[in-house]
């Protein structure tokens, strides 16, 4: 303890966090000092995600009848989250102008643009005919930043952000916080769709940055005639706290855990002590986990069988017929191959894990399948026994699809719907409903909201839910219809441990089924299903650029 000499970064006494409807974390207290280093962590829904929007200036927080708030970061907050990145990526198609440039293609903002809006305080000009981008000088030279080289962004300075993988939109977040000049990052969930070289980055520079405060923090509480704000930190380095959904990956500066659940502080103290809270918690859970998986089988049975009426009753295909098949595809954009010569089927029952690095076109190779890229049909691709392009609309694709990704996040992030619409609009491939759901399909949506946790709650808004809830949801809507093919791109982003673990068991149920087939990208291995005994390997920049694994 440092007596006297504690130097208070943050205080927060008796408040509360409201958003512009109603109070989410009504009455609570925490306090940050120099010589600290905290994580922020609780399950999906539990007010960390209110409280660090407040921190940062998104929500109020606001003092009780005998509260107080001071915070020595007030205005010098820069926050990189998954919802900052939807909210990025659906910003920059909202402003999508290519209607009305020369050439018909708007890319937008690249990286380079993004990063000197940070450097210069302000938007950058373009031209309104051709959309370049009027730069400043010091855009020429960010190949040569340090932050820049730090996040691996060198090579795609002058891609749009729009077409950026989950991973790299990550990273450029990163890199534009650090390039603020801001004196408190809030990292939320920063490792999710990193690779595990680009997580090794962040865990080494988390500490180095973090340990480097402490030590000065520490010389500066026994020593000395330093000012206030030269206490508070070098200037240089940003003060960080980490938000996390799961106490995974936590880097090893960590002294300090605040945990929010149930719309209130439940732990807040040494990181020592919570780890015993943690263990003991994780003891009773896996106790509990096999009647609990028991009675979501059954629970998934009632579900099914309440779905199993709407479906459309055409014939599957058979066991050995292939459900997609590559050949010789090839995808990039200029001197960009992302996609070389690749050979690849797929077949009922054969549940594939895709693996690789960031950038190395696991989304892009989603996306030939869906649809959602149309270098599909200048390729030899064939999905459900015919080749793209011969005349099947991409409705005959979808009604045998379910899908989970970042790209439909952030495209329902932009659409007003309720819990239940959502889950409806499973039934029918829509982003939205449009029509009035039947009673049946009601029924339906009903069952499996309670199957994930969310009975009572259908009328509530999707955007009002937390981005891991938001996911929880989306993975239900998928699963719903018994889609011949369930393609997960990173599914359990922003998931909270019980929420984890009980989407992991679920798609292990479905992949038991036998109706349908995972196509599942990853970059955490112990998101890997038992089922998944085929691996597609993504190997950029080798030739071959990917490799076939048989488990």
């Amino acid at each position: 303890m440092y007596n006297n000499s504690i130097v208070n970064l943050i205080s927060i006494k008796n408040c509360r966090v409201e958003n512009s409807r109603a109070a989410t974390i009504k009455n609570f207290s925490w306090q940050m000092n120099a010589g600290e280093a905290w994580l922020v962590i609780g399950p999906n829904g539990g007010g960390k995600a209110d409280f660090l929007k407040a921190l940062c200036g998104q929500l109020k927080i606001i003092p009780n009848a005998d509260g107080l708030y001071s915070n020595i970061f007030d205005g010098s907050v820069e926050i990189v989250s998954l919802e900052r990145a939807a909210a990025l990526i659906q910003e920059e198609r909202a402003n999508d102008e290519s209607e009305f440039l020369e050439g018909g293609v708007d890319h937008g903002r690249s990286a380079r643009v993004f990063f000197a809006e940070a450097l210069t305080g302000q938007k950058i000009k373009r031209d309104s005919k051709t959309g370049v981008y009027d730069l400043p000088p010091a855009a020429a030279r960010l190949e040569s930043d340090p932050q820049v080289k730090l996040c691996g962004l060198e090579k795609i300075l002058d891609r749009g952000l729009k077409y950026m993988s989950t991973g790299e939109i990550r990273r450029t977040l990163l890199c534009r916080a650090l390039l603020s000049g801001k004196k408190l990052l809030i990292l939320s969930d920063p490792f999710a769709g990193l690779d595990a070289q680009s997580r090794k980055i962040l865990l080494d520079f988390f500490d180095s940055v973090a340990q480097r405060q402490l030590a000065q923090s520490d010389a500066a509480q026994n020593g000395g005639n330093q000012s206030q704000d030269q206490k508070a930190g070098d200037s240089a380095f940003p003060r960080i706290i980490l938000g996390m959904e799961r106490f995974h990956e936590i880097p090893n500066a960590i002294n300090k855990v605040v945990e929010f659940s149930g719309g209130e502080i439940s732990f807040c103290g040494e990181r020592s002590e919570y780890e015993k809270v943690l263990a003991d918690k994780k003891a009773a859970a896996q106790k509990s986990r096999e009647s609990d998986v028991a009675a979501f089988k059954s629970q998934l049975s009632a579900a099914n069988q309440e779905s199993a009426v709407l479906q459309n009753g055409s014939p599957s295909q058979s066991q050995e017929a292939a459900l997609i098949e590559m050949r010789g595809v090839n995808v990039g954009w200029g001197d960009n191959r992302v996609l070389q010569d690749l050979n690849w089927t797929l077949r009922k029952n054969e549940h594939w894990l895709i693996r690789g690095p960031n950038g190395s076109g696991k989304t892009t190779f989603l996306e030939l399948i869906t649809g959602d890229n149309m270098q599909v049909f200048s390729n030899d691709i064939k999905i459900f026994g015919a080749r793209r392009g011969s005349g099947e609309t991409i409705w005959d694709i979808k009604k045998k699809l379910g899908i989970v990704s970042y790209r439909l996040h952030v495209e329902y992030r932009m659409v007003g719907a309720s819990l239940l619409a959502v889950i409806v609009s499973g039934f029918k491939d829509s982003i939205g409903l449009y029509e009035q759901a039947t009673d049946t399909e009601i029924a339906a949506a009903k069952k499996w909201l309670a199957l994930g946790g969310f009975a009572g709650r259908e009328n509530e808004s999707f955007n009002t839910l937390s981005y891991g809830e938001q996911r929880a949801i989306l993975i239900l809507r998928a699963v719903v219809k018994a889609p011949e093919i369930l393609i997960l791109d990173e599914p359990c982003h922003g998931l909270d441990e019980s929420f984890r673990q009980k989407i992991l068991d679920l798609l292990e149920i479905v992949a038991q089924s036998g109706t349908t087939t995972l196509l599942h990208v990853t970059h955490d291995p112990t998101e890997a299903l038992a089922a998944e005994k085929h691996i597609l390997e993504f190997h950029p920049g080798e030739s071959p650029m990917y490799k076939i694994i048989e488990l």
